[in-house]
């Protein structure tokens, strides 16, 4: 009896131990975390509705279906990237954003594509990183939870996404960081896959210059400027050939944080095009300004207003020589920490009939979008 009851103790002895060890078993997550490798993620899908044809020339540049429900990505991101030594950064994208960058990138209409890919080094303030990254330039990213609205702005659809060369930063301080970087250009994984017009069609050469500065000189007050220099393809009025030129731009942003809840961002571009689209071959310039409030009621709720005015005055930048106009109105409803529903309403007005309604021209588009976005 005695020894019965020795080995029903141990018996349960063990498996409480068992049990104990499992409960300390550390997550796939947790093991990650301890070792410095982050995964993380979103899935956005929307319900678009553009009074323009479908086809039509909208300036937009995810946000494109005529009426429907879309999948616009799955992202997913993995990466060590320690504070000394050497890293790297992987971020993958499938939907229908990934379609339009891929198609950017190497001319190929595929549904997915390697959004970013580089290896790093980092050494007190500085670091440097090689392969393929997002653009210094914008107030807005590809990443659909970064911006405050659904749709992209006119800015963002004429800046570059991307970039494939070298980049180089230093942190002078908490509050200002240089970056400099040589690439292949604009939205480009090789120049050799850049698209030209015509035959015989001239392909950009050469390198484009990237230089970066950003700071916060007030705790309310953040700013940033980028410049690009290098050589890029347009098609001039009157010919059906490629002419490689030099294409600048320049892009400012101010963020204004004055209180918890609320912000505001204002973001300026002026960009210059080598032999552009003029009626003579010669340079054709853009410029553009964007202004957004941004509101938070509570964790919940919150709503978004931008308004936007671009002139492309030689066409370079959207193909037709036109002042676009347009207002965005977003409400987000945050359920969970993890997920956002978004309401969009959005205006476009350009002075030329560029708009494509039931096959008659417009000089307006209105559009209606509802995204769900779910981070993980």
């Amino acid at each position: 009896m005695n020894f019965r009851k020795t080995i029903l103790a141990v018996s349960v002895s063990a498996c409480s131990g068992l049990a104990m060890a499992a409960d300390k078993t550390p997550t796939l997550g947790e093991v990650l975390k301890a070792s410095g490798v982050t995964v993380s993620g979103y899935i956005d899908y929307s319900y678009n509705d553009l009074s323009t044809d479908q086809g039509s020339n909208t300036y937009r540049s995810y946000d494109t279906e005529r009426r429907g429900f879309n999948l616009q990505m799955v992202d997913l991101s993995v990466g060590y990237l320690p504070a000394s030594g050497f890293g790297g950064f992987g971020e993958l994208n499938y939907g229908s954003d990934a379609k339009t960058n891929a198609a950017a990138a190497s001319s190929t209409a595929d549904y997915t594509d390697v959004q970013q890919a580089y290896l790093q080094y980092a050494s007190g303030p500085f670091t440097v990183m090689a392969g393929r990254y997002d653009t210094l330039a914008g107030a807005e990213v590809i990443q659909a939870p970064s911006n405050a609205n659904f749709s992209r702005s006119f800015l963002f659809y004429t800046e570059p996404a991307f970039h494939t060369g070298v980049r180089a930063s230093y942190a002078a301080s908490d509050a200002l960081k240089f970056t400099a970087g040589v690439n292949n250009g604009w939205n480009v994984n090789k120049k050799s896959l850049k698209t030209t017009v015509g035959t015989p069609a001239q392909s950009p050469t050469g390198n484009t210059l990237e230089l970066g500065v950003s700071g916060t000189p007030a705790k309310i007050l953040s700013l940033s400027a980028a410049y690009y220099n290098g050589q890029e393809s347009s098609t001039p009025f009157g010919t059906a050939l490629s002419k490689a030129g030099t294409r600048s731009l320049l892009d400012l942003v101010a963020t204004i944080n004055a209180t918890d809840a609320l912000s505001f961002v204002l973001s300026y571009d002026t960009g210059k095009q080598q032999y552009g689209a003029t009626t003579t071959g010669g340079d054709a310039k853009w410029n553009g300004t964007a202004g957004y409030a941004n509101y938070k009621f509570s964790d919940m709720w919150r709503v978004s207003l931008r308004t936007e005015s671009f002139s492309d005055k030689n066409g370079a930048a959207t193909g037709t020589t036109q002042k676009l106009k347009e207002t965005t109105l977003t409400v987000g409803y945050a359920p969970a920490s993890s997920l956002e529903l978004r309401a969009e309403y959005r205006k476009d007005k350009s002075d030329k009939d560029v708009f494509t309604e039931s096959g008659s021209l417009k000089k307006t588009q209105n559009s209606l979008g509802l995204e769900a976005l779910y981070k993980f």
